[in-house]
This record gives structure tokens, C-alpha cells and sequence, in this order.
């Protein structure tokens, strides 16, 4: 009776330390392929806390890092936004910095038009116009970071709090989109046969 609870007690323990260690071989697999895909950014912290969520799913595939990126982008990109009209509505900029803040929501709403396109290229990429595909998207990218840049240009001061907690929302949308642009531009260097991975 007591060997038998011994030997119960013995291949639970096993169970249980199996589960354990599957459990971390999981997660370690998930921080290397995020961690490995995020190497080629500019802000490779801010890539991993922003796409580790998706990471296992994605594995290592350059079309889907990219397409994922730039989606992250503009999940960030709308948040800002809503931030800024929010910012506006309340009131509490006035004069020059009032004016400046309206332009800021207008170069949001062409960044995230630009990367809209993006996104769309990256759902249909095709080997008969990858080339084509690719410069576009360097295009719409790059001017989606210049808009989010201009954003900040036109306002009085910088030692004001609301206009310092403006100004770190602003940059970290401008920190991802950076990176997705390193997504897409890994993926026009890998060639052609970088998209034979992609979803049917």
C-alpha cells in the first residue's frame, strides 16, 4: 500500500515536471523568434514588448513579421490619435500649441492612411511584382514616419507636462513604425523567395 503511494506520488511529481519543462521550452521559443526577428530594428526592446504576444504564432517567417509589424503599427498609430483628438476636445491647448495640435491629428490620419496601404500590399504580395510592391512600401512608410515626425514641429514649448506626455506617445508610434519599416525592408533584401512562405 505504501510502495503504491510512493510510486503514485513518484509519477506525479514526473507529470508535473514534464509540464514544467514543456512549459518553458514554449516560452523560451517564443522569446527566441521574437527576439531573433526584432534584431534587425532600430528599437528592438520596444519591438519585443510590442509583438511578443504574437511571436509563437508567427515563428520566422519575414512576410508575416512584417505584415504583423506594420498592424501593430496601426493599432498604435489609431491609440495616439484618439489620444490627440482626446487632447483637443478637453481644451487645455491654446493659441499657437492649439493650432499645432490640429495639424498633429492631421499628419496621424495620413500616417495611418499610408500604412493602411501597407498592410494591404503585404496581404497580396506577389513574385510578379515584389519589386514593385517592395518600393511602395518603402514609400508609404517612410512617409508615414515624416508625418508622425512633422506632428511635433509647431509647438511653443517642450516643458510643458500635457505637451512632454504629447511628445512620448508621439515618439513611441514613431519608434514602432520604424521598426516595421525594418520588417519590410529585411524582406526586400531576402528576394523573391522570402514570400514562398506566405499564407495560401
Amino acid at each position: 500500500m505504501i510502495i503504491t503511494l510512493h510510486l503514485k506520488l513518484l509519477l506525479l511529481f514526473i507529470f508535473l515536471l514534464f509540464l514544467t519543462n514543456t512549459s518553458q521550452l514554449v516560452f523560451a521559443k517564443e522569446q527566441y523568434n521574437v527576439s531573433e526577428a526584432c534584431r534587425i530594428t532600430r528599437y528592438p526592446d520596444l519591438c519585443i514588448s510590442s509583438l511578443a504576444p504574437f511571436s509563437l504564432s508567427e515563428g520566422r517567417s519575414l512576410s508575416k513579421w512584417a505584415r504583423l509589424g506594420v498592424s501593430v503599427t496601426i493599432s498604435e498609430v489609431k491609440s495616439v490619435q484618439t489620444y490627440l483628438t482626446r487632447l483637443k476636445r478637453q481644451g487645455h491647448f491654446k493659441r499657437r500649441n492649439k493650432v499645432a495640435l490640429s495639424d498633429c491629428i492631421e499628419t496621424f490620419q495620413y500616417a495611418l492612411d499610408e500604412l493602411h496601404r501597407s498592410l494591404s500590399v503585404l496581404r497580396r504580395l506577389s513574385k510578379s511584382t515584389f519589386s514593385t510592391q517592395m518600393e511602395d512600401l518603402n514609400t508609404w512608410l517612410s512617409a508615414a514616419l515624416s508625418d508622425e515626425d512633422t506632428c511635433l514641429d509647431g509647438f511653443e514649448s517642450n516643458k510643458e507636462r500635457k505637451i512632454k506626455l504629447m511628445r512620448n506617445q508621439v515618439l513611441k508610434a514613431y519608434y514602432i513604425t520604424s521598426n516595421a519599416l525594418a520588417f519590410v525592408n529585411k524582406l526586400a533584401t531576402t528576394g523573391l523567395g522570402s514570400i514562398s512562405d506566405l499564407d495560401p
